[in-house]
């Protein structure tokens, strides 16, 4: 999140505006839901994932049990069941 000053980024009137609510105070002006991003959308962290819980899945087939799974990948037996659950599930 960036810093800017008002009187830079605002068209005075609209300055005008703004101060007969807040004035002296920062405030936060959140993005349009058009420009906001998905998580994952701006690294490749969505696609690091998704291959290791396909791996999870395979590994399963190939007859790990969850917890070995779970001390494997470094995950909570939960964690690991909710990985397989959903990828039966598509």
């Amino acid at each position: 999140m960036s810093c800017r000053k008002s009187i830079h980024a605002l068209p005075a009137e609209l300055l005008e505006q703004i101060q007969e609510y807040v004035e002296g105070e920062v405030i936060y002006i959140p993005k349009k839901k058009s420009s906001k991003k998905c998580w994952g959308e701006n690294t490749d962290t969505r696609g690091i994932l998704a291959a290791r819980n396909a791996q999870i899945c395979q590994d399963f087939q190939s007859g790990m049990s969850v917890k070995q799974l779970s001390d494997k990948y470094f995950l909570v037996e939960k964690s690991i069941q909710r990985i397989l659950r959903k990828r039966k599930i598509e």
